[in-house]
């Protein structure tokens, strides 16, 4: 695991090397152990590295036998052992432990084709001396973020955004357009980012190019759906069930402690489960943060999932104290502007386990990949009201709207103003307004005058309808599933674990994002996954004897904080200081008039405007840290 950071040369190797000291400086938090360089007269390559595999030999790049092929790699290769054993009977030398070593020699065997062959989470580069030539890669999930700026003055890279900004090449301006997309999605989805020029490689991705020349693009993997009704139901359970003790068993292996993050829900649940018995007698290291909100927390279910498994279980608390102590650090610790405010919970929790492990698991994956979000739920009824006249659909819309403002987190006041705002829409965007964010005329009316004249005309959601075709399905829920991959899980849940614990120096593995259990779930029919109001049904029926009953039969509870309440309290100085008027205005991004009112009904309790507040105040605190002359274009 580490950070990595690489450009083309296009001046004195001195200057070079100074660059890409800045660079992996940048990236120290995600590999404080080492670093190490490769510089020539065409190419620089840097990495930061934290120690998980091969502690005495794994330093970064490294090369094959001839130094022909130089690899860097931000992630782990879960399969290298295997794959080493193949390459050494073609007669490969190696000369580490390492997972990246594997990487150099696969390249030789495979070209391009060696990504297919690689079962992890990894962003890799690989640069082919001979044919002067940069592979770059991504993980099938998009467990490791990888950036890149292809600019007339050269080509650069890195693990973060920060890496790229300590690029004298890379301009450190405000995309307009990624900030109607930040207000849109909660975040910038991908292949933009909130910095002008800076993209970033999508899931399952390879980008090939050469000095001087311009990048090709090409996906190497996506998500394949093809049900199968021909298995029964107790043979898919099975199946679900091996695949899924596999990849936690191959997700296990580490030279450092490993541990387990606990949330009390199925997913993390059957993670701890599984992990135990491949432990055998060895008790495991859980780890769960509570909130003193009985609302939110959910230390009970986990303490009782912990105790089911014997685990070695450890417990934090997560005070509106704890998010005031961290809200000024949060601009340097977030790569990009992210609304999900359970970004500084995840950082404690992971500052919490790094005491004692490097390495943590999570159940990451498991709500996409088995329908356990709400949002399925929804869909289903909006489908079913849709059927209903328009006079019907509005009489109910007006009636639900006329509803006063609850004070309490997910009322069901707030459930169905959030529901029929998204109804009249189709599919995707009605979907993607349930899990948050702005239209782009609501965007219009927040805007200040010289950001809504530069945006208008702009659709934030307009790539959504087109990205959820590629999934090749009519299906409605499989549609569903293959949207919140591409977008909610890749581009906000795996940005905010990835971000908060690397920011700790803490490895998170995700096993339900194998590719192996992917390709399984996207065979099973639909029917299994979501039946009827039953959300994980075939997840649940796999871990039948597996977790307690009262687990499996749990309600769905999201990991979140009450941060509506916590505004009208505990950080309204900071709510209104951040965006007080002047302030505001000074920035020139937003109305200060409209910012000005959305403060004041939500801390008087005459409005729910958390989301919109918490976004804007993230956004403030990521540009004070890293755009505070507020350039944009």
């Amino acid at each position: 695991m580490c950070g990595i950071a690489g450009f083309f040369v296009n001046g004195q190797a001195g200057e070079a090397r100074g660059t890409l000291q800045r660079m992996t400086d940048s990236l120290r938090h995600r590999g404080p152990d080492d670093e190490g360089f490769y510089v020539d007269a065409q190419i620089a390559l840097g990495a930061r590295r934290l120690r998980i595999i091969d502690l005495e030999t794994g330093q970064q790049p490294v090369a094959n036998e001839d130094g022909s092929v130089q690899v860097i790699q931000n992630g782990e290769i879960y399969n290298f052992a295997a794959l080493r054993q193949r390459l050494e009977e073609h007669g490969h030398r190696f000369h580490t432990r390492s997972d990246t070593e594997v990487i150099a020699h696969a390249y030789e065997v495979f070209g391009d084709d060696c990504v297919a062959h690689f079962d992890g989470m990894f962003a890799l580069a690989i640069w082919d001396t001979s044919a002067r030539r940069l592979v770059l890669a991504r993980d099938r999930m998009g467990e490791k973020p990888l950036y890149y700026y292809a600019g007339s003055d050269g080509f650069v890279f890195g693990s973060e955004l920060r890496a790229l900004l300590a690029h004298p090449s890379v301009p450190a301006v405000l995309s307009l357009e990624s900030l109607s997309r930040y207000l849109a999605f909660e975040y910038v989805p991908a292949p933009s980012s909130i910095v002008a020029g800076v993209q970033k490689l999508l899931p399952g991705q390879l980008l090939t190019v050469s000095p001087g020349g311009k990048p090709t693009v090409q996906r190497y993997w996506d998500l394949d759906f093809r049900p199968d009704g021909s298995v029964s139901e107790r043979e898919w359970a099975d199946r679900l069930y091996q695949q899924l003790e596999a990849s936690v068993r191959r997700r296990m292996i580490s030279d450092v402690p490993l541990g387990i993050f606990l949330s009390g829900g199925i997913d993390s649940g059957a993670i701890v489960a599984l992990a135990a018995r491949a432990n055998g007698r060895r008790p495991l290291k859980t780890f769960t943060i509570g909130f003193p909100d009985a609302t939110f927390d959910e230390r009970s279910s986990a303490r009782l999932i912990a105790q089911h498994c014997g685990a070695e279980h450890e417990e934090t608390v997560f005070s509106p104290h704890d998010m005031l102590a961290l809200i000024e650090e949060v601009g340097g610790l977030l790569d990009e502007p992210l609304v999900d405010n359970s970004f500084l919970p995840t950082y404690a929790l992971s500052r919490f386990a790094r005491r004692s492990v490097g390495v943590a698991l999570s159940g990451d994956g498991g709500d996409e990949l088995f329908c356990g979000y709400p949002t399925f739920l929804a869909d289903r009824a909006a489908r079913w009201i849709g059927r209903l006249p328009r006079s019907v659909q509005a009489l109910a819309a007006w009636s639900v709207n006329r509803l006063r403002p609850s004070a309490r987190y997910g009322s069901l006041e707030f459930l169905l103003k959030q529901f029929f705002r998204g109804v009249p829409h189709a599919a995707e965007l009605r979907t993607q307004l349930l899990l948050g964010g702005l239209l782009a005329w609501e965007q219009s009316r927040l805007f200040s005058p010289a950001v809504r004249a530069a945006c208008a005309g702009f659709d934030p959601h307009e790539d959504l309808p087109r990205v959820v075709d590629e999934s090749g399905t009519s299906n409605p829920i499989d549609r569903l599933i293959y949207q919140h991959s591409k977008f909610y899980l890749a581009d906000q849940n795996l940005v905010n674990v990835d971000r908060a614990s690397m920011a700790c120096g803490l490895e998170v593995r995700a096993p339900f994002l194998d590719h192996n259990l992917v390709d399984l779930a996207c065979r099973i029919p639909v029917g299994l996954k979501l039946r009827g109001w039953t959300t994980k049904h075939i997840l649940k029926r796999a871990l039948q004897g597996v977790l307690p009953v009262s687990i499996l039969l749990r309600r769905k509870q999201g990991f979140g904080v009450p941060i509506g309440p916590w505004l009208r309290g505990p950080l309204r100085g900071v709510l209104e200081t951040r965006l007080a008027a002047d302030r505001v205005a000074r920035v020139g991004l937003f109305d200060p008039t409209v910012v000005k009112r959305l403060v004041a009904e939500h801390v008087a309790g005459q409005r729910d405007h958390r989301k919109i507040l918490w976004a804007l105040l993230m956004l403030d605190a990521w540009r004070e840290s890293y755009l505070p002359t507020a350039r944009w274009t």
